[in-house]
């Protein structure tokens, strides 16, 4: 099985995403973020770990590649915690980058500031994952991730590098982070031009976690979405008017602050004012 492969293997309908390839360096992630649903279809997903032979493996690969964009990472995130000794994710840039690929980071790590000067030497966005601006909120479901106030700061010193840099507000949870009026504000005056919002989808692992992490929150929305909610293949979603109002809640708050706007897998494609997943500001330098 190769390292680089179509992105949606699952042929989602719900995926309004352009043509794209995506690679994943590790194997799981160190994060241990209580709403991952990777967790649910990879083994040991919070031990993370290198993909064996990845160097070699790469370099067969990027040969037959020509200039495609690729997405890095859908299933882990590239910087993990483990990449700051193993450095392994800059070896995977330096050989993408000599094959001409334009690359779109997604990652909650500041340790993507090490790459600055890789990703300038192709068209390359960065998509930082931030859920929250309360750092205790953050600690709680991210326990293992860098904190929203680190995650704040790359974000601005990634637009201040004049790195196009774009923002997941992913995923939104009701009654947990449902109230996101500061951080757009924040984010807009830092200079992001586009956010990616999704609301969190159950599956049996991540209710687990969540339920344990925040248990009276969990009983609050247990209703939405097991008496409520919609089964859309292997996730329980929210209702579908209760996502649009949320969506367009975010959409308009968006709007106030001239940023960009766009959904990920929930059916709202038209409340999209620019490419679902920032891929826009590729070529935006």
């Amino acid at each position: 099985m190769g390292l680089i492969s179509q992105f949606d293997p699952w042929r989602s309908k719900l995926c309004t995403c352009p043509s794209k390839l995506t690679f994943n360096p590790y194997t799981g992630c160190d994060h241990s973020c209580v709403y991952c649903y990777a967790s649910s279809y990879i083994p040991k997903f919070f031990f993370c770990r290198p993909k064996k032979d990845l160097i070699p493996k790469l370099e067969r690969e990027a040969i037959k590649l020509k200039g495609e964009l690729i997405s890095i990472a859908n299933s882990s995130d590239p910087y993990p915690n483990l990449e700051a000794k193993m450095g392994l994710t800059r070896k995977c840039l330096e050989i993408l980058t000599r094959h001409n690929c334009k690359l779109q980071i997604i990652t909650k790590s500041k340790i993507v500031l090490r790459d600055v000067d890789l990703l300038r030497k192709k068209p390359s966005m960065v998509s930082l994952t931030i859920t929250t601006i309360d750092d205790e909120l953050a600690k709680v479901i991210e326990p293992h991730a860098p904190s929203s106030s680190e995650r704040l700061k790359t974000a601005e010193i990634l637009v201040n590098a004049d790195m196009p840099t774009s923002v997941r507000i992913d995923p939104i949870i009701p009654f947990v982070n449902d109230n996101q009026e500061n951080l757009i504000k924040t984010l807009a005056s830092i200079g992001i031009k586009h956010i990616t919002v999704s609301t969190y989808k159950v599956k049996p692992d991540n209710w687990q976690r969540l339920s344990m992490a925040l248990p009276k929150t969990a009983e609050k929305i247990k209703p939405l979405y097991f008496e409520k909610g919609e089964r859309i293949g292997r996730y329980t979603y929210l209702p579908k008017n209760l996502r649009l109002k949320i969506m367009e809640k975010m959409r308009l708050m968006a709007k106030r602050y001239s940023i960009k706007f766009g959904t990920c897998r929930e059916g709202l494609s038209h409340l999209h004012t620019a490419s679902c997943d920032g891929s826009w500001l590729l070529y935006s330098r």
